[in-house]
């Protein structure tokens, strides 16, 4: 919404159409005034919009063509690609404010009105026809698609109400308008647009190819300026022809989205995303941190979901079930640390017992037998551990802990051993300090230095190097012989 000091500023804009047009106000199309914004950023090496991270080298060029070309664009991708965003986002690039005709419900220029209502106000008061302003973010209109939508919710339909104060069924004034025509002068955006029915999908397509509205048998000519955005899945939009031809080619530019082809780059998306959590309990602040080898795992997990073929890949793996993850692996951090009396708390293995519960609402597992899908995930999230195991521990490193092991050392972890148990383990087993040390950074806190510990232990058994009991939230690390 406008910032205070722009509605401050509220009683320096032109009231009046001689005013405005004193002020020399200049109407253009809406293309065009989209693409003068995106030019001066383009320009000025600035992305369109900020907080969408991964799609610089691929989705962007083509969104910045798209734009530069006045098309409207359908963007297709799975769920969680960012697609609604980068739509809503696209407000960035309109003009601050837009004059209108005082009191039009389709947002009318002052210089080429089109409604009813603002043809007789203009024909009255002329040049003195009071004006108003609207902000850029009510400029945008959006819409999911469903079955039960109706002509009547994009459209319009003949408002009962105003028929009963005595206007005829011929007046247009009689006319309630529905989405598209109030996103006039604007964007407007149909999410999961193969799922509109084909006579709404006709209507739609009437409107911003014929411009001209047909409510209840009589026709009204609506010469409607709006950027039309829509979002579909792939399948939906390509394989089962729940499209028709016409409307598919309305579209100037398609465009592919994708998930983040690389882990780093979901990383950085989840911890945009995620909500930074911390407590207050009586013995003071909890704060919680999550390593960046952790971090690593969730993402891989992730990725992982999305390359295997147990998992359901037309519904997809949403980005969300990073955040989701990370926010889980958090929370349950932050419960041990308020349970335990640590004010500072690191996340660590142990809290990977958490993801389970932010995961299976959020992939669609293929198996035959019941029960399976906890299996499943349980052999992700290990794939996922191993993984980043092997990419940040060197093996060098562990040949040592692995002989100490073998000789007879045995370590606790869970949530119930504390940080300062764990950590002690490396005053024990000398050889964990290296890879415990390039983990944490040189952090030689407890609770940094408990996570590393028992990242490394976990990372041994997944290579098969040790030997681990797991008794519910506890397990015990031993060697192979």
């Amino acid at each position: 919404m406008a910032d205070d000091d722009s509605q401050d500023r509220s009683h320096e804009r032109p009231s009046t159409l001689r005013e405005l047009r004193a002020a020399g106000w200049v109407s253009r199309p809406i293309k065009q005034e989209i693409r003068e914004h995106a030019i001066a950023k383009i320009a000025a090496g600035e992305p369109l919009f900020e907080g969408v991270s991964g799609y610089e080298n691929t989705v962007m060029p083509q969104l910045e063509n798209a734009v530069l070309a006045g098309h409207d664009v359908i963007f297709l991708g799975e769920r969680g690609q960012a697609k609604t965003r980068m739509i809503r986002s696209l407000t960035g690039l309109l003009d601050e404010w837009m004059p209108i005709v005082a009191g039009s419900e389709i947002n009318d220029d002052p210089y080429h009105p089109v409604s009813r209502h603002a043809l007789d106000l203009l024909a009255e008061q002329g040049e003195d026809t009071p004006i108003d302003w609207v902000h850029r973010d009510r400029r945008y209109g959006e819409k999911l698609a469903t079955p039960d939508t109706s002509i009547a919710d994009l459209i319009g339909e003949v408002d009962p109400i105003k028929v009963a104060e005595g206007r005829y069924l011929s007046d247009e004034l009689t006319l309630h308008y529905g989405l598209v025509p109030r996103t006039n002068r604007g964007i407007f955006a149909m999410n999961e647009l193969p799922d509109l029915a084909e006579r709404i999908q006709v209507g739609l397509l009437n409107v911003l190819e014929e411009r001209d509205i047909q409510v209840r048998g009589y026709k009204i000519r609506l010469p409607l300026d709006v950027v039309l955005m829509a979002s579909a899945n792939p399948e939906d939009y390509t394989n089962r022809g729940r499209m028709i031809t016409p409307l598919k080619d309305r579209f100037g530019s398609q465009i592919r989205t994708h998930y983040p082809l690389d882990v780093p780059t979901e990383v950085e998306i989840m911890k945009q995303e995620a909500v930074p959590l911390a407590a207050s309990s009586p013995d003071g602040d909890v704060s919680v941190s999550v390593p960046e080898y952790l971090g690593d795992v969730i993402a891989t997990f992730s990725h992982l979901a999305r390359a295997s073929n147990q998992v359901n890949q037309r519904s997809g793996v949403s980005v969300r079930l990073s955040v989701s993850n990370f926010e889980a692996l958090s929370a349950n951090a932050l419960r041990r640390g308020l349970k335990s009396g640590e004010r500072n708390v690191v996340a660590r293995i142990d809290d990977l017992g958490a993801l389970p519960a932010s995961s299976q609402g959020k992939i669609e597992i293929e198996s035959l037998e019941e029960g399976r899908e906890g299996l499943i995930l349980d052999t992700l999230i290990k794939g996922a551990v191993l993984t980043v195991f092997k990419d940040a521990v060197d093996p060098a490193q562990t040949r040592a802990v692995v002989d100490a092991f073998e000789e007879g050392v045995i370590a606790h972890t869970g949530e119930d051993v504390s940080s300062t148990d764990l950590a002690a383990l490396v005053e024990q087993v000398d050889a964990l300090r290296g890879p415990v040390m390039a983990l944490t950074g040189g952090d030689e806190s407890p609770a940094a230095i408990a996570s590393a510990v028992e990242f490394v232990l976990e990372g041994l058994h997944l290579s098969k190097r040790l030997n681990k009991d797991a008794s519910g939230a506890s397990a015990t690390y031993r060697g192979r012989v």
